[in-house]
């Protein structure tokens, strides 16, 4: 008898038409119109009508919303573009202080001497410490830029000295300078080059072509995890330390990506050109300490943590029922003279700098790169296409879990230490900040870091350029540009709930949005067409 096998067919594979709503999110990215608008009620103050308008999220993340992040790397790219190579010193003009801005500043100073006086005599001063958060916001809402901090900072005293392990910097008085130095070639042209430079971390172990480690086990990714939570501070002081080596205010676009190891690097576009033994010399000197309390032993774990107290408006100790040590009183155990700190950050030797010309085809490569992924967050950047990147990711992820990120981290319960404004809910391990999130990979600082005479404009600033570049080319042609008028101060806008009857359904809204940008593309071709035949007409 002879064995019958039988074959099951496949399945029937049947392509289902689109969803209208994803049409209409496809077509509204083809069109460069934000996919999530927001509602704004726009009320005239001069005659008291009201309209909705659909304001842009402003989103910086493609995977959120790709026309709002593609606008944003633009404008970055501008921003890298006009600083990087300027000639001449910016100019940057500082605004008189407003009638609004001084009143919001008084309730400042009012407010302030009202939370002192509480912590004087010994009461709880954080209402008045919340009030003062919503005060700063309200002055950066009138446009006030910088912020006053709301607490006393405490410095424990503890020696300046620099490590021994570390080479000495000179140091030179910073010239008010931010231009880079002009060079004169044999041929008598002259010539003002620009650097842009890639700084990396120091190695945690031996990795293959994919970034994972040779052996995960031996791979340090307890020193990965803080070197990745305290980057930030590693690139400021390399920027101080570079201000002061070299003798002037070194002006800086950077750009911060994961490498494929996922660990942190640095991408910096520099005005001006600094030597390669120069760069060397400051990069060996560099480092950051992070002087927190220690971390070595766990004191709680398990379902044995410290319980919250309303009373005491503290964390306890599960059996003394002792609040357990503030951060302040554990900040002052390390005046020690045998104190350590908890971690060190240093980069790595490998430094790669180019010089770069303006105007030249390497210029605009490396602005590219440097805005490249700037709408992918951090994991984006590198996803895990094996099992074994996946598990190196997961490893790092575990590294992370209970490490602190910040004062007010929830892992400091963990280690016995009452974290700085300490408030119920807290669970070590499930610290809600970004660095532990996945998408962050321990890095949740700012992306783009730009100097503050960079272009001598602010984002807002080189927004306006543009749109003011597009109102003039219409204007020149004799076209009449539609949309809303933008008169300072006669408008009040508010944000208009889901619920609102005259809020309507998010595709309507998005369909109405891609036919007033095809009516204004429409108006540029015109002007752009009229433009070209006059300057044909001229030129004949």
């Amino acid at each position: 008898m002879t064995e019958q096998t039988t074959t099951t067919p496949e399945a029937p594979h049947k392509v289902r038409p689109p969803l209208a709503r994803e049409v209409v999110k496809a077509v509204a990215v083809e069109h460069g119109v934000c996919i999530r608008p927001v509602a704004m009620r726009r009320t005239d103050l001069a005659t008291g009508e009201t309209e909705i308008v659909s304001m842009p999220c402003g989103h910086t993340l493609a995977s959120v919303c790709p026309p709002c992040a593609e606008r944003k790397r633009k404008l970055r790219a501008t921003q890298c573009r006009e600083g990087w190579h300027l000639d001449v010193e910016p100019v940057i003009e500082r605004a008189d202080p407003d009638a609004e801005q001084r009143f919001w500043m008084e309730k400042r100073a009012e407010v302030q001497a009202w939370a002192e006086q509480a912590e004087a005599v010994g009461e709880d001063a954080g209402e008045w410490r919340e009030l003062l958060t919503e005060i700063n916001a309200e002055l950066t809402r009138t446009g006030v830029v910088g912020r006053i901090p709301t607490e006393t900072p405490e410095r424990p005293k503890r020696s300046t000295k620099r490590r021994q392990d570390v080479p000495d910097l000179p140091r030179r008085p910073v010239a008010a300078r931010t231009v880079g130095k002009v060079y004169t070639a044999p041929d008598g042209n002259t010539f003002r080059p620009s650097l842009f430079l890639t700084l990396t971390l120091d190695s945690y172990g031996r990795v293959k072509a994919d970034g994972t480690p040779v052996d995960p086990s031996t791979y340090d990714y307890a020193r990965a995890a803080r070197d990745a939570l305290h980057f930030s501070k590693l690139v400021d002081r390399f920027v101080q330390n570079l201000r002061r080596f070299v003798g002037y205010d070194v002006q800086y676009f950077a750009a911060v990506e994961p490498q494929r190891r996922l660990a942190p690097h640095l991408h910096m576009a520099i005005r001006g050109t600094i030597s390669r033994a120069e760069l060397r010399q400051v990069v060996a000197a560099t480092y950051t300490q992070v002087w927190w309390p220690p971390t070595d032993r766990v004191v709680y774990a398990g379902e044995r943590l410290p319980y919250w107290d309303a009373r005491e408006r503290a964390y306890l100790h599960p059996d003394t029922r002792q609040p357990l040590t503030t951060w302040q009183d554990a900040l002052k155990a390390l005046d020690d003279d045998d104190a350590e700190p908890l971690h060190v950050g240093r980069f790595g030797r490998q430094i790669d700098a180019q010089g770069v010309m303006a105007g030249s085809p390497d210029s605009a490569r490396c602005i590219g790169y440097l805005t490249k992924y700037l709408v992918k967050d951090i994991a984006e950047c590198h996803d895990s296409q094996t099992p074994a990147q996946a598990d190196h990711a997961d490893r790092l992820l575990e590294a992370l879990r209970y490490e602190p990120c910040s004062p007010t981290c929830a892992n400091w319960l963990r280690y016995g230490v009452q974290p700085k404004g300490a408030k119920p809910g807290m669970t070590p391990g499930y610290c809600k900040a970004k660095a532990h999130r996945r998408e962050y990979l321990g890095y949740a600082g700012r992306r783009v870091l730009v100097s503050r005479k960079w272009s001598g404009k602010t984002l807002a600033d080189h927004k306006a350029d543009r749109k003011n570049w597009v109102l003039a080319r219409l204007a020149e042609a004799g076209v009449s540009a539609t949309g809303h008028p933008a008169t300072p101060g006669r408008y009040a806008w508010e944000l208009a709930p889901p619920d609102d009857p005259d809020v309507g359904p998010v595709e309507q809204r998005l369909l109405a949005a891609i036919a007033e940008r095809i009516d204004m593309r429409r108006q540029l071709d015109q002007a752009k067409t009229t433009l070209d035949l006059s300057a044909t007409q001229e030129a004949a």
